[in-house]
Order: C-alpha cells, then structure tokens, then sequence
C-alpha cells in the first residue's frame, strides 16, 4: 500500500514539474521573440506567418538606437536616476524603519498606523499634489523632481520595520551599555542584521525607477534628459511600423534589470519571506 502511494506521490510530482516547466517556457516565449525580432532585418517581424528566428541576422538596429537616436544618452539618465533614488531610498527607509521598530518617541504608533493607511491610496492620487510641491520646490524639469518623491516610501518603511521587529531588544541594550552610541548601535549592529532585507529593497525600488514612465513623463519637459521609458515611448510615435527597432529598443530596457534580478533574485527572496514572517 505504501509503495502504490509512493508511486502515486512520484506521478505527481513529475506531472508538477512538467506543468510548472511548460507554463514557466510559455512564459518565456515573447521575451525569447522580442530578443530575436530585434536581430531581424526590417519587416521580417511583421511577415505572415512570423518569422521565429532572424533569417539574417544583424545589429543595424541597435547602431540606430545608440548612433542615430542617441539612445545611450537616456539609458545613462536612467541608470543616474535609478542608482541615486535607490541609495537614498536605503539610507532613508532603513533609518525610518528600525525607528519606527525599536526606538521609543511620542506618537510612534499612531505615526506608524497613518502611513500604513496610506498604502491603500492610489499612487495616481497623490501625483498631482506632488507634482504641485515640486514646482513650488523649483525642482520641475530636473533631475532632483524625479528623484525625491522616490527617496522615502510606506512600502520601503514597513519592509524594514518588520523585519527589525526580529532584532533582540537584549542585543541593542548590552551594545548601549558598552557605551555605544544610537549612530553606532545602527551602524555596526542593525545594518548588517537586515541586511537580506536591504538587499530586497534595493532590487524592488531600483527596478521601479528605472522602468518608472508617468512621473518622469510629468517632471521632465527638457528631452535631453528624458529617461529611457520616456525616449522609446517617444520613438513609437516615430517609428511605429518599424517593429524590429521598438523590439531592440526593449531589449536594452528589459534586459539590464533581468539580469539583475536573476544575480540578487535569493536575497529578494530571503528578504521577502523572512521580513514577512518575522
């Protein structure tokens, strides 16, 4: 009885893995297409059946975007953007969020369950009161106006926060009764703890600034610094029929945060589950 159930367990998991593997290739298959239409000659990917493969492959297209259409320019302004909001969207959140966990002032909880509230408001909502204090900042049509809403988020707070939850009050008292200092405790003792923590909230806001279209779009009138999900929308308008060079276009957005997410996917895992958990 026992072997016919292990049987039945082994059938089973076999027929798991094989559903799991065709609907993960399914997946797969028009991010596959778009790396090969961008290797396509032009109007091969509009041909009747479609073409799956380039029959002649070539790099014209992605001389244009990086020659012709100086695509290199708004790739560079992403990667600014994207690296200078995620730095400080770490110093901040991390700080904000073992405060909000550890540290005892007037208020903390209250303070705490308003911003929690505000999860359920609409990012769209918020936009144009944003975009409002931004041009009484003087900050329109810069780089810092498409910086510094990033540099503080509710989602980036409460990560940490419950994730610094788990740190031992024990352990933050005995460094403090050495002598070390609030500065000190942070430092050497809470940064390297949430450390798998840190890394999740590097990967999430740096892969939602450098694929962010709306506010850049709002902020920004200057096109020289435009950033990458703005220029290729841009070039639709342009060059809509030429489908090979939208699709090479993608791939140089598309491709940069994939390969980062699969080298950090662990620690956004980790950091995910145990952050929930604890």
């Amino acid at each position: 009885m026992s072997a016919s159930r292990a049987a039945r367990d082994r059938v089973g998991q076999t027929a798991l893995y094989a559903a799991l593997a065709l609907f993960g290739t399914l997946s797969l298959l028009p991010l596959l297409w778009m790396v090969s239409a961008s290797f396509m000659a032009q109007g091969e990917a509009t041909t009747f059946p479609p073409a799956l493969l380039p029959h002649h492959p070539t790099l014209v297209h992605y001389r244009d975007l990086f020659g012709r259409l100086a695509l290199g320019r708004y790739a560079m302004n992403s990667a600014l953007v994207a690296v200078v909001t995620t730095a400080g969207a770490l110093a901040i959140n991390a700080s904000a969020g073992y405060a909000f966990a550890k540290l005892r002032f007037r208020g903390r909880d209250a303070t705490f369950r308003a911003m929690a509230a505000g999860l359920a408001i609409p990012v769209q909502v918020a936009m144009l009161p944003l975009f409002l204090l931004i041009k009484s900042l003087g900050l329109v049509n810069s780089y810092g106006g498409v910086i510094i809403p990033g540099l503080a988020s509710i989602f980036g707070i409460f990560l940490v926060r419950q994730y610094a939850l788990a740190i031992p009050d024990d352990l933050l008292d005995a460094a403090r009764i050495d002598g070390a200092g609030e500065l000190r405790v942070f430092r050497s003792i809470v940064l390297p703890t949430i450390r798998p923590v840190l890394a999740t909230l590097a990967l999430w806001t740096f892969l939602a600034t450098w694929n962010d279209f709306m506010w850049p779009l709002i902020v920004l009138s200057d096109d020289r610094r435009y950033t990458l999900p703005v220029a290729l929308a841009g070039l639709v308008g342009e060059h809509s029929q030429d489908v090979e060079l939208m699709m090479a276009g993608a791939v140089i957005t598309v491709l940069p945060v994939l390969v980062l997410f699969l080298m950090l996917q662990r620690y956004y895992v980790e950091g995910v589950t145990e952050g929930s958990v604890k």
